[in-house]
């Protein structure tokens, strides 16, 4: 890398740092403080309740205050990976990163705290006094062999979870890629060779963790700056490094190097060289795991050993040993369960969860995280990546269980699927909502199509429909295509064996198809050699007469594309006096609930018979999440003060819901504001029928509602589910072209719920 490029990348690490606000921490209040009701409840009087009641009883603390989810990242700064011993106070871009990381992965509040101690039983003490303040406490950046001791003092006085994550949170995630690694190579922990290089903290845990996972201790060959470490050997040597001296001489790691299975470096670049790797057993599994350089370069390794198996500590080499793999979801699932210790029951549930993930089929999220990688379970994909949201429900929820099953849980978990179920919620933001979709759609089969089958959202949502749901997703696209895509994005599905395939190109039911649409469309113009060509070349087409065939149940299209094209040829096909198209309605998840917003795409402007009919779909579609529809009709009038178009649209519309009974709230026109904020319409309207906060959102255009719906999503962090095309009989539905593969999953579920559950 060029002088030049170091520059520009320390400018850039360091404006990041710098603004727009120093650090990248700051601390937010969770209650309001806007009054003096308010004021008296977080102060005197009312805090004097919480402190007296957690007098009383310790363990209400949880509940009274941020402790239970909150962890200090404490350090000396005697150890900073690649810096050495920068202090304490140049430690604190640091330990400010770690805390970030646990907010970021596993929601958990953090409290960095760097301490000027170099002695580690004072500095031991000091953490220790600590123990009011946090539910757990992560030492970080200690040297050794100083950080055994502070953390074994530590975890004997004090009665909440203390780890060492340079130590443990290593081990971990090295003993998932080597549990991986080892069934790549087909080896097992009990017959294989280990030679390790340095034995500082994070290279002796790595070996205690491999011995836990079954690694003869024999087997074991340490080396360090001053060679194997071996009995009788007096200089450089620790009671830690001592636990693992062999017996014999004086020797190098080139003496012990022969027929090693796993090479394992935290040491320094350089270390192990070409000659060496060749020496090693067949299938060598290299963890070169110094940082900035590692032991070996890969790919200098690969020369002689083709087939080797290696990680390092770098991202931009497959398989990256990476910490934040670990210690957010240990410290979730400890802090969950309420665990007094971590103990190596719960470190080994953290390397099983962590090595199954990987063998699973890569996330979409994850995928869209590191586009162009492959992730797919093999030797360049040992261990998932850090941004696999799965890593919480998963990991978390195996630390939760084992702490409850060894005993150190004060509030075990019971119920586990739920508590991953919450888990996956807080990650996926559309579970927790989706939920009541996804059990109707559980009780019924139903044959889902997808007009753009070749696009890898839509083979990723098909994935994820056969992993999570009982239904059947159909492909329209041409099979060698889908294969060579899903093989690329690493899926396991394949065309025919997991899925029904429609292939424009050539499929035995052309002639049946394209009849059938020249039957429907021969009074509208359509040809026969018009019908051909649609059915060889417009899927959302095909897909919409596989459903008036009864091929399918239902219909998703509009990948890509334009969401009224797409509607042209399903209304063409599926459009019935009973059945049209009556509006789009989007499910937007906001940081404070759902917000429903309709009509984003069907009707340009629509009349006031739509409109009443886009209310009255909208709340029968709202059901179906188990909300209760609050529906406000929008309008730059506000309760007949003004005859513009949409307030003259919005009172007529009101007029024709009020002719006959309804079994939910409207009210309107109304400004936004006054739909969402029950204080301003007070003050304009005091008479309103609506209580609280809108939840429904009608727009008298689809230009004021596509504009909502967007603004949310882009500026207000808004999770879009939809758009969910109502008065279809749920046959057909039309997303937009931003949507994810999650997204496409939810709305299969939306297609794939029997319309006698909403209605």
């Amino acid at each position: 890398m060029s002088d030049e490029k170091k520059a520009a990348l320390r400018e850039a690490a360091l404006n990041y740092h710098r603004h727009p606000k120093p650090g990248k921490l700051e601390i937010r209040a969770t209650k309001p403080l806007a009054n003096a009701r308010d004021l008296s409840r977080a102060y005197s009087p009312g805090v004097a309740d919480a402190c007296t009641e957690i007098e009383r009883d310790p363990q209400s603390a949880r509940d009274y205050t941020a402790r239970g989810n909150l962890v200090g990242v404490v350090t000396n700064g005697t150890a900073v990976l690649g810096l050495g011993d920068i202090g304490a106070l140049a430690s604190k871009p640091v330990m400010e990163g770690k805390a970030v990381l646990f907010k970021k992965f596993a929601n958990i509040d953090c409290f960095d705290i760097e301490l000027e101690e170099s002695d580690p039983e004072k500095l031991a003490e000091i953490v220790c006094a600590l123990e009011p303040t946090f539910g757990a406490i992560n030492l970080e950046d200690i040297k050794a062999p100083d950080c055994f001791v502070v953390e074994r003092i530590c975890r004997e006085r004090m009665n909440i979870p203390v780890f060492h994550d340079d130590q443990h949170g290593t081990a971990i995630v090295v003993g998932a890629a080597a549990t991986n690694a080892l069934r790549v190579a087909g080896k097992d922990f009990a017959d294989i060779k280990v030679v390790s290089t340095g034995g500082g903290a994070a290279g002796i845990a790595c070996l205690d963790m491999l011995l836990t996972l079954g690694v003869q201790r024999a087997n074991v060959w340490l080396c360090d700056l001053d060679g194997l470490v071996h009995e009788g050997r007096q200089t450089g040597m620790t009671e830690q490094k001592a636990a693992y001296a062999q017996p014999g001489g004086a020797r190098t790691l080139d003496d012990v190097i022969d027929g090693a299975d796993l090479f394992l470096g935290l040491s320094g670049p350089g270390v192990l060289i070409p000659a060496m790797v060749a020496r090693m057993a067949s299938a060598p599994i290299i963890f070169a795991l110094a940082n900035p350089s590692p032991e070996i370069d890969p790919e200098e390794a690969r020369k002689v050993a083709p087939n080797a198996l290696i990680a390092t500590g770098r991202s931009d080499f497959p398989n990256q040993v990476n910490n934040v793999l670990c210690f957010p979801f240990i410290f979730r699932g400890a802090l969950d369960a309420g665990a007094r210790t971590i103990n190596d029951e719960m470190k080994v549930a953290c390397v099983e969860g962590i090595a199954e993930l990987a063998r699973r089929t890569t996330s979409a999220e994850a995928a869209a995280a590191y586009q162009g990688e492959q992730m797919t379970f093999g030797p360049d994909y040992l261990i998932p990546k850090p941004f696999d949201p799965r890593l919480m429900g998963v990991v978390a929820t195996a630390v939760a269980r084992a702490a409850g099953e060894t005993g150190v849980a004060e509030r075990p978990i019971e119920d586990l699927a739920a508590y991953k179920r919450k888990l996956d919620a807080s990650v996926f933001r559309s579970s927790f909502i989706m939920r009541p979709v996804f059990e109707a759609a559980a009780t019924a089969t139903r044959r889902i199509v997808f007009a753009e089958g070749e696009d890898e959202r839509v083979l990723r949502a098909a994935n994820a429909m056969l992993e999570e749901t009982t239904d059947k997703p159909i492909l329209i696209g041409r099979p060698e295509v889908i294969a060579l895509r899903a093989e690329r994005a690493g899926l396991a599905i394949r065309p025919d064996r997991d899925f029904e395939i429609v292939s424009p190109d050539n499929d035995p039911r052309y002639r049946d198809y394209w009849n059938t649409y020249h039957e429907i469309m021969q009074r509208k113009g359509v040809t026969p050699d018009i019908a051909k060509a649609i059915m060889r070349t417009n899927t959302t087409a095909i897909g919409a007469v596989m459903v008036y065939r009864e091929e399918a149940d239902s219909m998703v299209c509009g990948t890509f594309g334009q969401y009224l094209w797409h509607l042209n040829y399903i209304s063409q096909v599926l459009s019935t006096k009973e059945c049209h198209p009556i509006g789009a309605l989007s499910l937007m998840i906001l940081e404070d609930g759902p917000l429903f917003v309709a009509d984003t795409h069907v009707h340009p402007q629509p009349t006031p018979e739509q409109i009443a009919e886009t209310c009255i779909a909208a709340a029968r579609h709202v059901r179906r999440f188990g909300v209760e529809p609050k529906i406000a009709l929008c309008s730059h009038s506000q309760f007949g003060n003004f005859d513009c178009d949409t307030g003259v649209r919005m009172r007529a519309a009101l007029e024709i819901l009020d002719a006959a009974p309804r079994d939910f709230v409207y009210e309107g026109e109304m400004h936004a504001d006054a739909a969402l904020d029950q204080g301003v319409r007070e003050r304009i309207f005091p008479n309103s029928r609506l209580s609280g906060s809108a939840n429904v959102l009608v727009f008298a255009n689809t230009d004021a509602a596509s504009g909502v719906r967007n603004i949310l999503k882009m500026k207000a962090g808004g999770l879009e589910v939809g758009p969910i095309l109502m008065g279809m009989g749920n046959r057909a539905h039309i997303v937009t072209s931003s949507i994810t593969a999650r997204g496409l999953l939810n709305m299969s579920a939306v297609a794939g719920t029997p319309v006698a559950h909403y209605g």
